[in-house]
């Protein structure tokens, strides 16, 4: 794998265009740019990968758009240390990008083969992010309580698992509906029932579906 100064020229490019589309986290725009997003695609698509498009990475999932990646990663508010559950790890790419954000990163994913082709590229890379292969539903309430989480597929609901896994003060970045378009939705916890919730329009995510995975 190779990052050129092509693609590092592409990269910048893109990422002055995400600024200019309203990402103002100079911190997340900076983790994007760390972080070569061709490595995460098929070669066929090296060319095109420093475009804000989606792409098909097996499995019948996707490597979001670059502007919903940093969309999502500048609600999170993050701090540098905070632990993040991330719900869908994907091609790895937002998991990556969150590491360069200094949190410590815990990412399921359901797709099996997806997740034993993205841990070694991860390991690669060189992220120490923890992986596992599970139920996103479920969260991972051993390492609970975290203080951010981030769903990365859309959900019909918001799962009642990852509010409890969420610490007091923590935020929830969730995508919400059923049908092609989600509603991107953040969510506060006040208190151990107390929420408050603020929507940010229409996105389009991959189903985020369950699995019986221990």
């Amino acid at each position: 794998m190779e990052d050129t100064f092509k693609h590092k020229g592409m990269r910048k490019k893109l990422v002055d265009e995400l600024e200019q589309m309203g990402i103002s986290d100079k911190n997340v725009l900076e983790a994007f740019y760390k972080v070569p997003r061709h490595f995460f695609l098929d070669l066929a698509f090296v060319n095109q990968a420093y475009s804000n498009m989606a792409f098909q990475i097996g499995e019948g999932q996707t490597i979001s758009h670059p502007y919903t990646v940093t969309f999502q990663t500048q609600l999170l508010q993050l701090q540098p240390k905070e632990k993040v559950l991330e719900i869908g790890t994907g091609s790895g790419f937002q998991t990556c990008v969150l590491c360069e954000l200094g949190v410590k990163v815990f990412s399921v994913e359901r797709q099996r083969n997806l997740f034993l082709k993205t841990k070694p590229l991860i390991q690669k890379l060189g992220y120490t992010a923890k992986l596992f292969y599970g139920d996103g539903y479920q969260g991972k309430p051993s390492f609970a309580p975290f203080d951010k989480i981030l769903v990365t597929c859309g959900a019909p609901f918001i799962p009642t698992d990852l509010l409890k896994q969420l610490k007091v003060g923590g935020i929830l970045v969730i995508p919400i509906g059923d049908g092609e378009k989600q509603i991107m939705t953040k969510i506060v916890k006040h208190g151990e029932d107390d929420y408050s919730k603020e929507e940010f329009g229409d996105f389009s995510f991959v189903p985020m579906l369950k699995n019986t995975a221990k």
